[in-house]
């Protein structure tokens, strides 16, 4: 759906976009653990601390982290944001789940590692993408449609790495270790069903509005925003540190 010429020349959706943009900054600057693929310090400790199988814990901390992980949320949303039949969201979040399921339990077993604020910065940019692809732009600037079914598996690898460079950071210890992985994806994809229910309904709603297709710029060009502030986060976080 191209829609990069709709909308931005009324003044009232700039000013939307410029005020959207100030909050969701204020937001993600002003939050303590403003990095995506973060685990809160109480986690952290428990996980470090725990030992053995223990299956409901790391469900419960797999869906903690995938309903409260704006990166995933973001890139979620904009991977459906313009399908409309359940059969393309199920092939569509399959994939996305297939590739971020693999790498993250891959990550932590074999111990694969990189740079927390790169691989971080990465996932940044495919929200920037998905927002892109929304708005018609690669079609207009290089005259074609990229595969957008490789798109997503490719950004669920990123986006599971992501989270296994973060879990590395913590040994988890190696007694129940593919136990335990296992049900913290099971979590991962039970929170992600959640994430997808509420996207789903709000979304059906707004469809019906007359105004959607112009609001859908403006949605789409705050993501695209959204994603370059993760970006820059983490590309000054990673000089910084370095």
């Amino acid at each position: 759906m191209n829609i990069v010429h709709r909308g931005w020349t009324d003044p009232g959706i700039r000013r939307i976009v410029i005020l959207s943009l100030i909050t969701l900054s204020a937001l993600v600057l002003s939050a303590s653990h403003a990095f995506a693929h973060n685990v809160t310090e109480g986690d952290a400790g428990y996980i470090q601390e725990i030992w053995g199988i223990n299956i409901i814990p790391f469900m419960y901390l797999g869906a903690k982290h995938m309903v409260t992980g704006y990166d995933h949320i973001l890139f979620l949303l904009g991977v459906v944001f313009f399908l409309y039949k359940m059969k393309d969201v199920g092939v569509y979040v399959s994939l996305f789940a297939l590739g971020h399921s693999s790498t993250m339990l891959a990550g932590v077993w074999f111990g694969w590692g990189i740079n927390a604020y790169i691989i971080d910065a990465i996932i940044g940019l495919s929200v920037v993408y998905k927002a892109l692809d929304n708005l018609g732009a690669y079609q207009r600037w290089f005259g074609f449609q990229p595969n957008t079914k490789a798109a997503t598996l490719i950004f669920g690898f990123f986006h599971g790495t992501g989270l296994a460079t973060k879990i590395l950071e913590y040994e988890i210890a190696s007694d129940g270790l593919l136990a335990n992985l296992l049900a913290f994806n099971v979590g991962v994809e039970l929170g992600q069903i959640m994430a997808l229910a509420v996207i789903l309904i709000v979304m059906g709603f707004w469809r019906k509005s007359p105004n959607f297709f112009r609001q859908a710029y403006t949605a789409n060009v705050v993501m695209m925003s959204m994603g370059f502030i993760l970006m820059g986060l983490q590309i000054t976080g990673y000089f910084v540190a370095t």
